[in-house]
C-alpha cells in the first residue's frame, strides 16, 4: 500500500528526509560490512572458535567496528565470540556512565577496566609534551594482560584505511621506515593476535555512519594533551589529495598491498646478488570491495545475507 500524503508540507518533507536518511545509514552499513567482511577473509583475521575482544575507546571507529562485527557474527560462515572491554584510564571528566549504559543496551558482555594510568603519565611526561605516546604503552600493556586472563584469541582494535595511510607516511618522513600498522599483529612473545577489521574502510564513511547511527561519542582530548600534530599534518595533506585528486588515497592503499620487495632496496627483503625473495615469496590479496569476491569469504556470504 503507498504510503499517505498528508496535508502538511512540514509533515511530507520530514518523512522524506528520515527516508532518505534511513537509506543512506543501510547503504553505508552495506558498504562497511563488505569491507569489513572482505577484510577478515583476506587477512584470515577471525577463525571458528575465537573470541574476539573489542577494544572500545567511545570514538567514532571503534563504536562502528563493534556494530559492524555485531552484525557480521549473525551471518558469518563461522561461529565466533564477541566481549566488548574498555578501559577506564581515570582522566579528569571522563563520562564513566556512558559506555556500560550503551552496552548493556546492545546485550553484549562486556568489561570496564579501571586503571588510573592517567595519574602515571602526569607524573612521567613533562608539562606541555605530549602524553600520547606513553598513555598508548600502559593502555596496551593491560589491554593484552587483561585479553590473556579472559581466554581472548584476537584483539579487535578500530584503525581504518586512513590511519594505515598515514601511520606509513609517518614512518617515512619521520622515521625513515616503510612501515605501517599490518592488519593482523602477531606479539613476538606469542601471547597475543591483534587485528583490524576495518583495514579496508574509509574513515570519512565511518564518520557518517556514526552520525547516523547517532552514537554517544566520548571526546578524545579528556586528558588535555595536543593532539598529534605530525599525523595531523598527514591527515590534512590526505583530505586535500582526497578532494583535488580523487582516487588517489584508493590507489596508495591497493600499493600498500601489492608490495614488490625486488623493486624496492631492502637486502633483507631480496637477495639482489642471487635474485632472490627472503623468507618466502609474497601472497597477493585482493583489496577492498574486489570486482568478483570468493564464493567462500566472509564478504561474498555477508553481501548475499544483506
Amino acid at each position: 500500500m503507498p504510503e499517505a500524503i498528508s496535508d502538511s508540507p512540514e509533515q511530507n518533507y520530514s518523512s522524506v528526509y528520515e527516508r532518505n536518511l534511513k537509506l543512506e545509514q543501510n547503504k553505508l552499513q552495506k558498504r562497511l560490512r563488505r569491507d569489513v567482511g572482505q577484510a577478515i577473509s583476506d587477512f584470515s583475521m577471525i577463525e571458528a572458535g575465537d573470541k574476539v575482544m573489542c577494544c572500545l575507546s567511545g570514538g567514532k571507529d571503534s563504536y562502528a567496528m563493534l556494530d559492524i562485527l555485531l552484525n557480521l557474527q549473525k551471518s558469518a560462515p563461522v561461529s565466533f565470540e564477541l566481549i566488548a572491554v574498555n578501559l577506564d584510564q581515570k582522566q579528569p571528566g571522563f563520562p564513566e556512565e556512558v559506555l556500560p549504559g550503551y552496552l548493556a543496551e546492545l546485550g553484549i558482555e562486556y568489561h570496564i577496566i579501571e586503571r588510573d594510568t592517567y595519574s602515571i603519565v602526569t607524573d612521567k611526561v613533562a608539562e606541555g609534551k605530549t602524553t600520547c605516546g606513553l598513555c598508548s604503552r600502559l593502555r596496551r600493556g593491560i589491554l593484552y594482560n587483561f585479553a590473556e586472563e579472559q581466554g581472548v584469541t584476537k584483539i579487535a582494535l578500530g584503525h581504518h584505511r586512513d590511519d594505515l595511510l598515514e601511520t606509513l607516511f609517518l614512518n617515512m618522513f619521520y622515521g625513515g621506515k616503510l612501515k605501517t600498522m599490518p592488519p593482523v599483529l602477531h606479539s613476538d612473545d606469542g601471547r597475543n593476535t591483534v587485528i583490524r577489521p576495518l583495514a579496508y574502510c574509509r574513515e570519512k564513511d565511518i564518520a557518517r555512519y556514526a552520525e547516523l547511527r547517532e552514537y554517544p561519542i566520548i571526546p578524545c582530548n579528556l586528558c588535555g594533551s595536543q593532539e598529534n600534530l605530525q599525523r595531523q599534518v598527514i591527515k590534512e595533506m590526505f583530505q586535500h589529495w582526497d578532494k583535488q585528486h580523487p582516487g588517489r588515497l584508493e590507489s596508495m592503499f591497493r600499493a600498500l598491498c601489492n608490495v614488490e620487495p625486488s623493486h624496492l632496496a631492502d637486502p633483507n627483503l631480496y637477495d639482489f646478488r642471487e635474485g632472490k625473495r627472503l623468507g618466502g615469496k609474497r601472497q597477493a590479496v585482493q583489496t577492498a570491495a574486489p570486482a568478483q569476491e570468493p564464493e567462500q569469504s566472509f564478504g561474498r556470504l555477508d553481501v548475499l545475507n544483506i
